[in-house]
């Protein structure tokens, strides 16, 4: 899926969200992570890098994390993502052409269609996520498979800005009330 994300990467570059994530647990950060991107090994590795001194050393962290991945990593991240859907009440007409256009891609490719929506209001997601379908199918496997990873990459960006936003919620908030174990989008 192409949980929505942040959009452009603003606020401040180390704030109380980035803090608190610095201090979770391993445990507790490793399942955050898990919601940004579904491979183990990244998450693994997000959590072993940290303290993140600011939001651009986390940014470059989780991008070097998501180059990293093996082919197996990467199909275990792809497998974790659910199809993207359009916002409530959105024309039934495009809800139905986006249902026939996904099933065809996951029939094709083995997975669900991955699209960074971040920077794009939601009038323009029907279309985009329309128009990425109809052009990536006329992709190989290979090809496919390399766009979906860095789409998948700025998709887990945009998930790491909106975790940190949730975990710099006002003191006292719990990891539940934040809906740090909660899907992220």
């Amino acid at each position: 899926m192409s949980r929505k994300g942040s959009g452009a990467h603003p606020g401040p570059s180390h704030g109380p969200g980035l803090a608190r994530f610095n201090a979770l647990s391993p445990e507790e950060a490793g399942a955050a992570l898990l919601e940004c991107c579904g491979s183990r090994r990244w998450a693994h590795r997000m959590t072993a890098h940290r303290p993140y001194p600011d939001t651009g050393a986390l940014l470059a962290g989780a991008d070097e994390a998501s180059y990293d991945l093996s082919q197996a990593d990467l199909t275990e991240a792809l497998a974790a993502e659910r199809s993207a859907e359009l916002a409530h009440g959105a024309p039934y007409a495009a809800l139905l052409a986006l249902d026939a256009a996904r099933a065809e891609y996951e029939r094709k490719f083995g997975h669900a269609f991955v699209i960074c929506l971040d920077g794009h209001p939601p009038e323009e997601h029907a279309d985009r996520l329309l128009g990425g379908i109809r052009r990536r199918m006329g992709h190989e496997v290979d090809e496919e498979r390399s766009i979906s990873a860095d789409e998948l990459r700025r998709v887990a960006q945009g998930r790491l800005l909106d975790l940190t936003r949730r975990l710099g919620a006002p003191a006292g908030s719990s990891a539940v009330e934040i809906g740090l174990f909660a899907p992220v989008g």
